[in-house]
């Protein structure tokens, strides 16, 4: 039996983010992970990055597939980017929230506060 799959596409505007570089406003870039078991995380989509952006509102949206009745922990994370590697361990995380794809469908506008955490990829 084939398992039911929808194709979701979620904007994520942001407001207010944490302010981290000296010299400049941050870069943001919001980075969609999944829970990957075992206390990892997997990363699914990202944004593209706003250079010195405190309130983005990102053009591309991030795209994730959806199975009904699977449990999907989801965690939305900002970073400020500010080179031009892939890799976030060099990018200074700002904030984060963590939901399942569930409750961010359950409802046409979902709108939360990030929460301030010191781990980077945590679900």
């Amino acid at each position: 039996m084939a398992a039911c799959v929808s194709r979701l596409e979620l904007s994520v505007p942001c407001q207010s983010l944490l302010h981290t570089d000296l010299g400049s406003r941050s870069d943001p870039c919001c980075v969609l992970l999944r829970d990957a078991g075992g206390g990892r995380c997997a990363e699914l989509d990202c944004t593209e990055k706003i250079k010195n952006c405190q309130d983005p509102e990102f053009c591309k949206k991030l795209v994730v597939d959806y199975y009904f009745e699977k449990v999907q922990k989801l965690k939305f994370s900002m970073y400020d980017m500010d080179n031009k590697s892939f890799d976030l361990n060099d990018d200074d995380y700002l904030e984060g929230i963590e939901y399942t794809l569930l409750q961010v469908v359950s409802s046409s506008m979902f709108t939360r506060l990030l929460e301030l955490k010191q781990e980077r990829a945590v679900l």
